[in-house]
């Protein structure tokens, strides 16, 4: 008993040696921390706005409560729409980012040149600090009905009538996956150039010497190594399901009123109700709608990955 009160002392000695090591990068984490809580958490003290009818000279707190009426407005009204672009939208954006993401990590990681793998990085990642705003006057260089490369130079020699691509919403559902999938699959390719350059090239060499082609080397090693990667962002992308790139429904199609049966998503209706007269109180109500479902996603994609491979759950 008296040794291992002795080993315990020990250790709570050594954990406060160690923690005083640690206490200049605790004081260097204290502002972030800081701001994190103004910024984040203090905010969430507004959320009771969604349960209120608000009203600019009582405040947020002086406003008078009305229950679920912003809610029942909310599922009345518009939700069904804005479910279910914000749900398909990030549903194609998650699979195609990540045939896309995986398959241009593994044709870059078999570049043999080292200058051309950098160059190729650096050009993926390129559209993905490019700002939405700058993307959205891209598309619409391409899509103007007057002077956009596709009426001027490819539908004009072919003797076909311009396309007024800001008032046809058929098209859009394609020109924004399209953009979304430009822009965004940078990230995630890095990251699984990062998983395939880890993977030990015994696995390959082995494979090679059995006689293995190219093909089963990628769904038989690179692939099934590349699976706590996957599932990571997979899970970080579950996350905001229920959420929507504002620029890219917004700026993009340029705030079209044609195109709202096909760019009207939870982000831009929380906007949108903002701005218009007595709309914060829904506005807040679809943003509470949206935490509760994404948290919701979050944890029960968590509880499903942790059933089939406790390794692999983020928690």
């Amino acid at each position: 008993m008296v040794t291992g009160l002795k080993k315990n002392k020990k250790k709570d000695k050594l954990t406060w040696v160690q923690f005083k090591q640690y206490i200049p990068l605790y004081l260097m984490l204290l502002p972030a921390l800081i701001y994190l809580f103004i910024n984040n958490y203090i905010p969430m003290t507004g959320i009771v706005v969604a349960f209120k009818k608000y009203s600019k000279k009582k405040g947020i707190y002086g406003s008078k409560w009305n229950g679920f009426e912003n809610f029942e407005y909310l599922f009345k009204n518009d939700a069904g729409l804005i479910v279910r672009n914000t749900l398909l939208y990030n549903i194609v954006f998650i699979v195609l980012g990540m045939v896309v993401g995986v398959t241009l990590a593994i044709l870059i990681t078999d570049v043999l040149s080292k200058r051309l793998k950098k160059l190729y990085q650096s050009a993926i990642m390129l559209p993905f600090l490019i700002s939405i705003v700058i993307v959205s006057y891209i598309v619409f260089a391409f899509l103007s009905v007057e002077n956009g490369m596709f009426n001027n130079s490819i539908l004009k020699p072919l003797g076909l009538s311009p396309v007024q691509w800001y008032a046809e919403p058929k098209y859009w559902p394609f020109i924004l996956t399209f953009v979304n999938i430009w822009k965004g699959c940078g990230y995630g390719t890095l990251i699984y150039i990062a998983g395939i350059v880890g993977i030990d090239p015994s696995f390959y060499e082995a494979a090679k010497l059995d006689g293995a082609t190219k093909w089963q080397q990628i769904t038989k090693i690179t692939i099934p190594s590349l699976v706590p990667a996957l599932i990571t962002m997979t899970m970080l992308s579950l996350g905001r399901i229920f959420a929507s790139d504002f620029g890219l429904f917004y700026q993009v199609p340029q705030n079209s009123g044609a195109l709202f049966s096909v760019t009207q998503t939870i982000d831009t209706y929380v906007y949108r109700a903002l701005i218009s007269s007595g709309g914060i109180g829904r506005s807040a109500a679809a943003g509470f709608f949206q935490s509760v479902v994404g948290f919701a996603l979050v944890m029960g994609a968590n509880a499903l990955v942790r059933r089939i491979s406790r390794d692999n759950a983020m928690f």
